[in-house]
């Protein structure tokens, strides 16, 4: 999971940034709200800071959240009722105090996903007949042989075969993937799962399921179709 720490303290930065990473998610870091505004898109959540530099944090709330369903626990100085009503009206998901341990920072960013998303944490390493998809290193092999996928491939292969027994709707892979739910609109999903299947030899290795979504195929499908 990609988080964006939002943060102009480094040192606030660099210990929520170093408990998070433990926590195996990919971490970047932002020290203002204009940054945070450019780069919120690939993230997965956002830990925001109310207090910043240049933009009002409440404000950055706003458009994170007028733009589409990224998660956001914003840090307030303070652990008061204002602060955490303030930022709950302006779109985020929690509100904690600065001070707040890491351990509790952590609990609260995976239950915003559960809440939010779905989420559960997914393991790290899948492993399907002949495919093999490493998460910590996001590394996809076939067959023993290593398939150069993009970022955003990746994480849409991972989606499938991490939940290789459900069928996914498009509005779930779009909100996994890219963090919104414009699937209706955007040839951008299908786009992407064409090119996988180019890259993977077959399209058995991701079965259409028309009118709702996805869902991953496994080996034998994927001889079949391919012959």
């Amino acid at each position: 999971m990609q988080l964006l720490v939002v943060e102009p303290c480094s040192t606030t930065a660099e210990r929520l940034s170093g408990a998070a990473r433990r926590q195996r998610y990919t971490v970047r870091t932002a020290q203002r709200g204009q940054e945070a505004l450019r780069g919120y898109r690939d993230a997965d959540l956002v830990l925001l800071n109310l207090d910043l530099p240049d933009i009002d944090g409440l404000e950055v709330c706003r458009s994170i959240r007028t733009a589409g369903v990224t998660p956001i626990i914003c840090l307030a100085d303070q652990d008061s009722a204002i602060d955490r009503v303030l930022a709950l009206k302006s779109g985020a998901d929690d509100c904690v105090a600065r001070s707040c341990g890491e351990r509790e920072v952590m609990a609260r960013i995976e239950a915003v996903m559960r809440r939010t998303q779905g989420y559960e944490p997914a393991p790290q390493v899948i492993s399907l007949p002949s495919l093999h998809i490493d998460g910590r290193v996001r590394e996809v092999r076939l067959h023993d042989r290593i398939v150069d996928v993009t970022s955003k491939e990746f994480e849409l292969l991972y989606a499938l075969a991490a939940n290789s027994e459900a069928v996914l709707s498009r509005k779930e892979l779009m909100a996994k993937v890219w963090h919104d739910n414009w699937a209706q609109t955007s040839r951008t999903l299908d786009t992407h799962v064409s090119t996988l299947r180019a890259k993977l030899g077959s399209p058995g290795w991701i079965i259409t399921v028309r009118g709702i979504g996805y869902r991953m195929g496994h080996d034998r499908v994927a001889q079949a179709v391919g012959g």
